[in-house]
């Protein structure tokens, strides 16, 4: 699975680890956690930095003869989820 989250600043080929877990879902099971699930923990890869869609701002004032046009891209890092480790599981 792959996902984009905000820049971070990790290298490509980097892991990462987030241990604050709100949610694990499995076939038969769902874990809620209160406000996360305990000893729950989900390593990711990182595939390095990626730009999301270009967004267009433009300011315009009617009578001022005034127009202002600029461009922003959000940058993300992307991230490949190697495994979720759920409370009690070895690493």
């Amino acid at each position: 699975m792959t996902i984009d989250v905000d820049l971070n600043g990790s290298a490509e080929g980097e892991k990462v680890e987030f241990d604050k877990v709100l949610l694990i879902s499995d076939e038969n099971k769902v874990l809620v956690g209160t406000p996360t699930v305990e000893g729950a923990k989900v390593v990711a890869t990182s595939r390095g930095m990626v730009k999301g869609k270009k967004i267009i701002v433009l300011k315009f004032k009617a009578k001022d003869h005034y127009t202002k046009k600029t461009g922003h891209r959000q940058k993300y890092t992307r991230l490949v989820i190697d495994s979720i480790i759920k409370p009690g599981e070895n690493n």
